[in-house]
């Protein structure tokens, strides 16, 4: 009797030691896996933007997912609307109204360090591109002049290097900051004349309005975003 209660022990530890090890290499495989993809270990928003070959019809206002979709070929808008947490309001980029999308604002104190950072991988058969370029509108008389970034994020099927699965990449910058090439200079409403300086804006700065992604397809069907809680690599308003 003595040794079959001891066989049963040696059997239970046995089981909990096998699955101690097992959990061991799924938590291993998972961490090797995020480091070859080249994103960031922690938690993330995802946000994946899918080109369609036709436009949607369905109302997607109020969807709240983790997917929007945009045009296969030619020009979409995602509005940018700063909010507390991230989520898609409208879905549906396709239409004359184009997708909303919310986000904090990333850099409330204006220093250039962000409380979170954008990566980006785009997926797809090679061939796919797109440029994505960050604009708003700026008062400037009676109307709003639009004013877009001069250096967009540019991206590839497979990152471009056909080298492998795509990895991902902090695009932070490119998605957050607005970059004025050359002092603009106009007579506001009110008559008086005012001056934007050139420099590099973030997204929210209060010299701007109405913030959107100007998203201009060339067949890529997926963009994968990843929105985590960790400063960018760079001081996003430095040249």
């Amino acid at each position: 009797m003595r040794l079959f209660k001891l066989l049963i022990a040696f059997a239970i530890v046995g089981f909990f030691t096998t699955s101690c090890s097992d959990e061991q290499i799924d938590i291993q495989v998972e961490e090797s896996t995020l480091r070859t993809n080249g994103a960031p270990n922690g938690p993330h928003y995802n946000l994946n933007i899918i080109g369609v070959p036709k436009n949607k019809k369905a109302d997607m206002t109020g969807d709240n997912g983790h997917r929007m979709f945009v045009k296969l070929y030619g020009k979409s808008k995602i509005k940018l609307i700063e909010g507390d947490d991230f989520g898609v309001l409208d879905a549906n980029g396709t239409d004359n109204n184009g997708a909303s999308f919310q986000l904090p604002n990333p850099d409330p104190d204006g220093d250039g360090v962000t409380e979170y950072s954008i990566w980006m991988r785009a997926l797809g058969q090679p061939g796919g591109s797109a440029v994505i370029t960050l604009c708003a509108d700026a008062d400037l008389t009676e109307d709003y002049y639009e004013v877009c970034t001069a250096d967009p994020l540019e991206v590839e099927s497979g990152n471009g290097n056909g080298n492998g699965p795509p990895k991902f990449t902090d695009v932070t910058k490119k998605l957050l900051t607005i970059l004025v090439l050359e002092d603009i200079t106009f007579i506001d409403g009110d008559g008086i004349e005012q001056t934007i300086s050139a420099g590099r804006y973030g997204i929210f700065d209060e010299t701007f309005e109405d913030y959107f992604w100007a998203y201009d397809n060339n067949g890529l069907k997926l963009l994968q975003l990843r929105f985590y809680q960790i400063p960018s690599d760079d001081n996003i308003l430095a040249d």
